[in-house]
């Protein structure tokens, strides 16, 4: 699977984030028990998902930040 860019998450609306969010905590919810009973096959997966993650929570901490410092000017 194609990993995504800071750029096309920056495109997206915050619910879009957000079930994405949701969708991949599932997701790597279900790789924690593959890899706990040893029937994980892509270990690689494992690692993305992390990082696309962190990639979504980094875009919706910006925007949050950016929301307040808007405010307060």
């Amino acid at each position: 699977m194609k990993s995504v860019k800071a750029t096309d998450l920056r495109t997206r609306t915050p619910d879009e984030l957000s079930d994405r969010l949701e969708t991949l905590g599932k997701e790597i919810f279900n790789l924690r028990f593959q890899r706990a009973s040893g029937q994980l096959e892509n270990t690689a997966r494992f690692r993305q998902v992390r990082r696309e993650i962190a990639r979504i929570k980094t875009v919706l901490g910006q925007r949050a930040r950016e929301a307040t410092a808007g405010a307060r000017s």
